[in-house]
């Protein structure tokens, strides 16, 4: 039996707490599972403490283990609501992981530590300007990942 499971090629989603992953989500789930040769494994990046507070200061001591309790618990959510969006379709073959670090190396990463056949990550649309300045996840995967780099929008709600 395991054998055969690890034949499956490994379709990594990268999440986070945005409606953009949400819905590259449920758009990747819709269109490749159930499936009898792709193994879903979603990927969630969580800031450090000492890169969420920023500089550390005086009390970043006593602040520090607050921050890292709250990020642990947001990625916690994120993966658990991202498992249920999976078991709502039906797939139950989905393996999570939460790794500590910038998006863009932690998805790249995994693509290489699974060998992964497909990697896919919702665009968050910003602006020419924030993307130069944030740093496009989206942009940076499509150029650096050894794999297929799938990129979902999220269509424009007409008003």
């Amino acid at each position: 039996m395991a054998a055969s499971s690890s034949e499956k090629q490994v379709v990594i989603i990268g999440i986070d707490d945005s409606e953009q992953s949400t819905y590259a989500l449920n758009w990747a789930l819709d269109h490749f599972f159930p499936s009898p040769i792709f193994k879903l494994l979603l990927v969630h990046s969580r800031s450090t403490a000492t890169s969420a507070v920023g500089l550390a200061g005086p009390g970043a001591v006593e602040i520090l283990p607050i921050v890292d309790s709250d990020l642990k618990k947001i990625a916690a959510r994120v993966v658990e609501a991202a498992k249920q969006i999976c078991i709502a379709k039906s797939v139950n073959d989905v393996e999570a992981q939460v790794v500590e670090g910038d998006p863009r190396n932690v998805l790249c990463d995994a693509v290489d530590k699974y060998r992964a056949a497909i990697l896919v990550v919702g665009s968050h649309g910003y602006g020419a300007i924030k993307r130069a300045v944030l740093g496009s996840v989206s942009d940076y995967c499509a150029h650096h990942a050894h794999c297929t780099v799938m990129i979902v929008k999220k269509p424009k709600t007409k008003h």
